[in-house]
């Protein structure tokens, strides 16, 4: 099964990039840069810990249906403040199950205490579907007696 550690490294080294910012920062800031980075989320970081996370969702739910101003309001306000993170160990499919039960879409990768990248549910679904493809060759491999 594929681990984090593994996927982080398959990805390309500019979509690895992890985009954060602080809770002080303005909500108007982060939602410029998840529209020039075209993201849907950053992780909030003080002192290089992750304290929280910032969605587009967030800002939906918490900025615009409350009519509240994005260049006055501190990302801290909206954040999601308890926010589950994996380490590069985990795999695939527990991302996926996290990702599920929880109703996240994104998810922080923290190794010891650094923030270390961040997982789409993208990124885990187009790992799964590269995995089952992997497995359906190795099956057919075996069924035409190529396997040994």
């Amino acid at each position: 099964m594929t681990t984090v550690a593994e996927l982080l490294k398959l990805k390309d080294t500019h979509q690895n990039e992890v985009h954060t910012v602080r809770p002080e920062q303005m909500v108007l800031e982060a939602i410029k840069l998840m529209a020039e980075k075209n993201i849907g989320a950053v992780p909030v970081v003080r002192e290089g810990k992750v304290v929280g996370i910032v969605s587009e969702r967030d800002y939906a739910r918490k900025m615009e249906l409350k009519g509240r101003a994005s260049a006055g309001t501190p990302v801290s306000d909206i954040m999601t403040h308890d926010v589950k993170t994996v380490d590069s160990q985990h795999t695939v499919d527990q991302c996926m199950n996290i990702m599920t039960d929880r109703r996240l879409r994104h998810l922080p990768v923290v190794d010891e205490g650094q923030l270390v990248g961040l997982l789409s549910i993208g990124d885990l679904v187009k790992a799964a579907i590269a995995e089952q493809a992997r497995l359906i060759e190795k099956m057919q491999e075996y069924i035409r007696g190529e396997s040994y």
